[in-house]
Formats: C-alpha cells, structure tokens, sequence
C-alpha cells in the first residue's frame, strides 16, 4: 500500500490538496459492499493528513462560480451540536454523539484536574455490534494531545467521503477541538487523520477536477 502523506497550513488547503492527490493517483475501483454499490470510487491507499493551523477562518473550502460548495457553516455548525449529543433519529442506525457526548466532558475534566501529561485521553467511536450495521460509523477514535500548551486531535476514519464529508467533518470537530480547548484553559493545536478509505465517487469526479482546477477529465464519469 502507498502512504500519501499531506501537510496543509489550513483545513481548506488540506481539502484542496487531498482533491488533486486523489484525483491523479487514487486506485479506482467498483464497489462491492458500502454506499453506491456498483459505483466506482477513486481512492487513495492510505492517507496522512496534517492540518498546522485548523483554526484559521474560513474553515470551509472556497471553489469557483458553477461549482457547487461541498458544505457550509450552518452545516458544520449543526454538525458541531451532533458531535456532543446522543439524541440520534428514528432513520439514523448510529451517531457519533452516542459515543462521544458522556466522553467530552470526561477529557476534559482528567486535562484540569489530573494534567497534560497523559495519553489516556481517547475518545473512541463504534461499538463491537457495528460490524453489524448495513454502515458501520466512519470516524473510529478521536485521540488528543497536550503539547507546548495547545490542544491536539489525532482521528481515524475508516472510511471518509472526500467531497462532502471531509470539509463538514473536520470543520465540525475543529470546533468541537476548539470547545475543548476553552475548557481545558489551553490554547487550539493541530488536527492530525488518517484514513484507508479517503475516496471520491464517480459522480463527482467531474466537479472535483473542476475544483481542484485539474484540466481534462478522467475515467468514467456519470
């Protein structure tokens, strides 16, 4: 497998970035079992993602006119509220809140009172049961790290739509990292992810090269 790893100085040159790498050397393929079924996907084998300053406005991608925008703050800024909440819908198999609602304040609480120096602040997504589900969740750990006075997110995602799901997750969890950090009394750091499944589908490579500002257009496209 080839590691892609990518450094961005902010979430939407990250977003920028991992667009172009997917496009020009993701592995292509047909879906056999997950979303889009009989779908192609082009994805990379493993992906690294460094965000140095995740806090820099704006958090969500700027793309030309015609382009449709992969998301948007009212979006990410409900996402935030889904992240810290185990309330889930009668249609929705599982939400990340579940999780993480009863974890937060728990991290937060053993960085004030017992330190920094820890590595025992996980915060881990899914449950056994999940290989069940027709989708099991995506996300599968926020780690965190104190370091130099600043709050740090390591994540995991199994799986990860580049499209849309990666600027409305991270945007989500920065702010849920910047939550965090007020209440720790600790300064915003970086957000560090990876993924064996960063991927984008077939039905928007088109748009994607268009953003990405990639000539020409590749494979075949629906």
């Amino acid at each position: 497998m080839e590691i892609t790893f990518i450094k961005a100085r902010d979430l939407p040159e990250a977003w920028f970035r991992c667009l172009r790498s997917t496009l020009e050397k993701g592995r292509e393929y047909v879906i056999d079992r997950g979303s889009w079924v009989g779908h192609k996907r082009k994805e990379l084998d493993m992906a690294v993602i460094q965000v140095e300053r995740p806090s820099m406005r704006p958090l969500i991608p700027d793309v030309k006119p015609g382009i449709p925008p992969p998301t948007s703050m009212d979006y990410i800024e409900d996402y935030m509220s889904y992240l810290m909440t185990s309330l889930r819908a009668d249609n929705e198999q599982y939400t990340y809140g579940e999780d993480l609602e009863i974890q937060i304040p728990e991290v937060i609480k053993m960085y004030r009172e017992q330190g920094h120096n820890t590595n025992q602040g996980y915060m881990t997504v899914g449950k056994p049961q999940s290989i069940f589900l027709e989708d099991p969740p995506c996300l599968r750990g926020i780690d965190t790290r104190i370091r130099d006075g600043k709050l740090n997110f390591i994540m995991y995602f199994r799986s990860w739509d580049l499209w849309a799901g990666f600027p409305s997750n991270l945007g989500g969890i920065q702010l849920l990292k910047e939550f965090m950090a007020c209440e720790i009394g600790v300064e915003d750091g970086e957000i560090i992810v990876s993924s064996k499944g960063l991927h984008l589908y077939d039905y928007c490579w088109d748009i994607a090269r268009a953003a990405a500002g990639i000539e020409g257009l590749q494979g075949n496209l629906v």
